[in-house]
């Protein structure tokens, strides 16, 4: 009788597995998400700077926010709430553009633009 095998302990220990496995998945995607609108917003704010070099910071926020779909907006939105606005600095690959991101992020959460 040893070798017994209790069945409500392995069923707890896999409970939890997909538990853990799901959080995961849940910060892939959010990881996801915020690489893309960061990539995103970095090339708008790369095509205005060709185009408008002097651009200020209002005229970046406005010209990102009027390019960019709403719905990677609500799913920038929906991964930052569950963290920080320091979570967006991971995913910004041009430091320059960095301020800027992070306010039209801030704004978008904020406002829901």
């Amino acid at each position: 009788m040893g070798d017994t095998f209790n069945v409500n302990q392995a069923g707890a220990v896999g409970r939890y597995a997909r538990s853990d496995n799901n959080n995961f998945f849940q910060y892939e995607q959010k990881k996801q998400t915020l690489t893309e609108a960061a990539a995103e917003i970095q090339k708008l704010l790369k095509q205005l700077e060709e185009k408008n070099p002097e651009a200020t910071e209002t005229e970046q926020i406005d010209h990102v926010n009027a390019a960019t779909k709403p719905d990677l907006k609500q799913r920038a939105i929906a991964a930052l709430k569950d963290g920080s606005e320091t979570a967006i600095d991971e995913f910004v690959l041009e430091n320059k553009y960095l301020k800027v991101v992070k306010a039209i992020v801030k704004g978008w959460l904020q406002g829901n633009t």
